[in-house]
Order: C-alpha cells, then structure tokens, then sequence
C-alpha cells in the first residue's frame, strides 16, 4: 500500500512539473495551483489503464482523459477563480464558456494532451516499476 501511495506520488509530481513547463511555455506563466491539478489530472488520466482493459482503443481513453481533465478543471477553477478571486484563468472571452472555466477549446486541448499523459504514465509504470507493457489500439 505505502509503495502504491509513493508510486502515485512520484507520478503526480512528474505530471505536475511537465503541466507547469507545458503552461509556463504556452503562455509565459504559471500558478503553483496548476501544478497540483497538473499532477492529480495526470494520475487521474494514468489510472484509465487500471481501471479499462488495454483493449480499450485508446482514441476512446483520451475522450474519458479529457472529460476528466475538463471537470477537474471546472472544479478548481470554481475554486480558485470564482470563489477565492486568483485570476488563475478566464475563458469568458472563449466561445461556449461556462461561467468562463471551462470551454470546448481547451477540452479539446485536454482530450489530445490526456493521450500524451496515458502513454507516458504507461511507460513510466513500466519502466520504473516494471508493471504490464504497455499496448495500444487507437480506434
């Protein structure tokens, strides 16, 4: 148990770090927030392969990534935008907004990125801790 809880960790703060380069080079900055959602969306997204069969076509898991990046980013952005005030984000000016967190935009962004962060938190798995090879079927 304590070894899953540091592998998960470990991957949490992998994920954290590329969200916060990733950000930090698209738009020039990022907020400390991001980096903790970075981490827990990448563990969340990685652990689609823990809970589907590998023969789940992985066009399919990069959809439930992005569903699952998309509300936790409404979720926080609720948080940290609307109730504590951060001004981490706004996509008021994006089309179809909702009360400007989240967008069609960005969760199409989410759903390509999800499929980055499944294969390498698959590779990673196995490389480091020696867990199932990865394989994927795209459709």
């Amino acid at each position: 148990m304590a070894s899953k809880v540091r592998e998960l960790g470990v991957l949490a703060l992998i994920g954290g770090i590329i969200y916060g380069l990733i950000e930090f080079f698209g738009r020039g900055y990022t907020h400390w927030s991001m980096v903790i959602l970075g981490g827990i969306c990448f563990v969340a997204v990685g652990m689609l392969n823990e809970i589907l069969p590998w023969e789940i076509p992985l066009a399919v898991q990069m959809l439930c990534g992005g569903i699952i990046i998309t509300a936790m980013e409404f979720i926080t952005g609720c948080i940290v935008n609307i109730q504590l005030g951060w001004a981490v984000w706004d996509y008021s000016q994006e089309q179809f907004n909702v009360l400007g967190q989240i967008c069609p935009k960005y969760s199409l962004f989410w759903i390509l990125l999800s499929g980055v962060a499944i294969i390498l938190d698959d590779h990673l798995r196995y490389w480091i801790w020696g867990e199932d090879k990865p394989r994927y079927k795209l459709f």
